[in-house]
């Protein structure tokens, strides 16, 4: 899967989630737009998803 887009999640962590896993996947990155409503419902999604290889960051940070 190509990847390379930013996804609009219409305020749902669900769209925001699903479309990030899929982006381990992808050879391009995958963002979506509005990411920090994700730790409402899964405040440990960013260390998940880096314990399986994503390079996961919000916008204007510096990766770790």
């Amino acid at each position: 899967m190509r990847g390379g887009a930013t996804v609009t999640t219409h305020g749902d962590h669900r769209i925001a989630m699903s479309h990030l896993v899929l982006g381990l996947a992808s050879a391009e990155p995958v963002s979506v737009d509005e990411p920090g409503m994700i730790a409402t419902s899964f405040p440990g999604f960013t260390d998940l998803m880096r314990g399986l290889g994503a390079e996961i960051f919000e916008a204007g940070l510096t990766p770790a």
